[in-house]
């Protein structure tokens, strides 16, 4: 049956009112500005923050202290930074990655180097020390993690190469291929093979290293090797090398905390969850406890995740821009929102910074804290959609649905008027 005329200017006039008064209602509904931040109940309430970007993953990123609400100083002359560490002596360790540089090795100049950055915050803050090396490019390269040794050496995760080295006095003293348990390509830096994005000294010689794209978390030993792999390799796996961890234990996770022999904490982030695992009898690594979002809204992608010495668990949950402090229920202690644009990687709480060895919470209940709703099809979009486009913080699955509804009803009006004019 032919459609009468005008429905199609109908139609499209109609999807515009729908987007409009989407937008409209959003924007009157959404939070005045971003939220403060309480003390936390510790009584400390300096927090340490590596910010990866602001509305992009390759730019405008900074280390920044905060001070229960308040910023204290920022440093920001790298496009990029990822995990923060306070030295004893107050300078700040940082993980970057920076372009325009000349000296390039074998790579074409200008080039990106990544490695780590001292910063000095006093009187105002100064690089003043950096070591680095250059990288392909700026995609999947990075240098994600950089921690102290108590000799004065700094344990580095380098994803250009897939390897974990220990540096220094500004030379590699050691290093650990992945090569020797994973079947590599002929050049890992051509491809993000396994994006090894983490690395912690849990003890004497001793690592816990995130090996992302294989979901797993292992632990090294030097002049041993792997001595532990947490999420075991699936029998059913496809992979060519069959090393790949159940996606529904570990998937593509960030910033483990060891919390002792048996326990670890885990940023699970691409199934937007803080997860602590414990070994059990069988020698199985298993979750114990979960947790999926905070104060009234579900995690999105959340990058580290921090047992403190109180019991209190620090989160970064990076695409909802905000830091949170919860306890062993789930309840919200402490809340800092940022600029809905910002992209934090990674976040210490001072002076305890992420400590090896803290309170675990076993078989604690999270059940009935206020985690916020998840939508079949639409959450799961939704973080799609927020995965390339920084979207504002009020943006949520009802926005989204009026969206795909003006979209039909525009792009049904657009085919009935081209059908009329046919």
């Amino acid at each position: 049956m032919p459609s009468r005329p005008g429905t199609g200017n109908a139609l499209v006039a109609l999807g515009c009112l729908c987007f409009l008064a989407t937008v409209v209602v959003g924007v009157a509904l959404a939070p005045a500005g971003a939220t403060g931040a309480s003390s936390p109940d510790d009584g400390t309430s300096r927090t340490l923050l590596g910010v990866q970007g602001v509305g992009s993953y390759h730019d405008g990123g900074s280390v920044r202290l905060l001070d229960g609400d308040e910023e204290q100083w920022q440093e920001s002359s790298a496009p990029v930074y990822f995990d923060v560490t306070e030295l004893d002596n107050g300078s700040v360790l940082a993980a970057y990655m920076a372009d325009g540089y000349e000296d390039c090795g074998p790579y074409a100049s200008p080039c990106h180097r990544t490695g780590f950055r001292i910063i000095d915050p006093e009187p105002s803050p100064e690089v003043v020390h950096e070591w680095s090396y250059p990288v392909r490019n700026r995609v999947a390269s990075e240098v994600h993690d950089v921690e102290p040794l108590p000799d004065g050496g700094f344990v580095v995760a380098d994803m250009e190469h897939e390897r974990v080295l220990i540096v220094e006095n500004g030379e590699v003293t050691w290093e650990w291929e992945a090569s020797t348990r994973y079947a590599a390509p002929d050049d890992p830096t051509k491809t993000d093979w396994l994006h090894i994005n983490d690395v912690d000294r849990i003890g004497d010689g001793r690592f816990l290293v995130s090996v992302r794209n294989a979901n797993q978390l292992i632990v090294l030993e030097r002049g041993e090797g792997v001595v532990e792999v947490i999420n075991e390799d699936r029998d059913d796996d496809t992979d060519d090398d069959g090393l790949v961890g159940d996606p529904d234990v570990l998937y593509h996770q960030h910033n483990p905390q060891w919390l002792g022999d048996g326990a670890v904490l885990v940023a699970d982030s691409e199934n937007h969850r803080v997860v602590e695992l414990h070994r059990n009898e069988n020698g199985v690594w298993e979750p114990v406890w979960v947790l999926e979002g905070a104060a009234g809204q579900q995690f999105n992608w959340p990058r580290d995740a921090d047992r403190l010495p109180n019991g209190n668990t620090l989160i970064t949950d990076t695409r909802n821009a905000r830091l949170v402090e919860i306890n062993a229920s789930g309840t919200v202690v402490w809340e800092r929102q940022l600029d809905y644009r910002a992209l934090p990687y990674e976040a210490d709480r001072q002076p305890v910074g992420e400590p090896v060895g803290a309170p675990t919470y076993g078989n604690t209940s999270s059940d009935g804290v206020a985690t916020g709703g998840r939508v079949p099809v639409l959450t799961p979009l939704l973080r799609l959609v927020s995965a390339a486009v920084r979207l504002p913080l009020w943006v949520g699955e009802s926005h989204l649905l009026g969206t795909l509804v003006s979209i039909a009803l525009a792009g049904a009006g657009v085919v009935i008027r081209w059908r009329e004019g046919a």
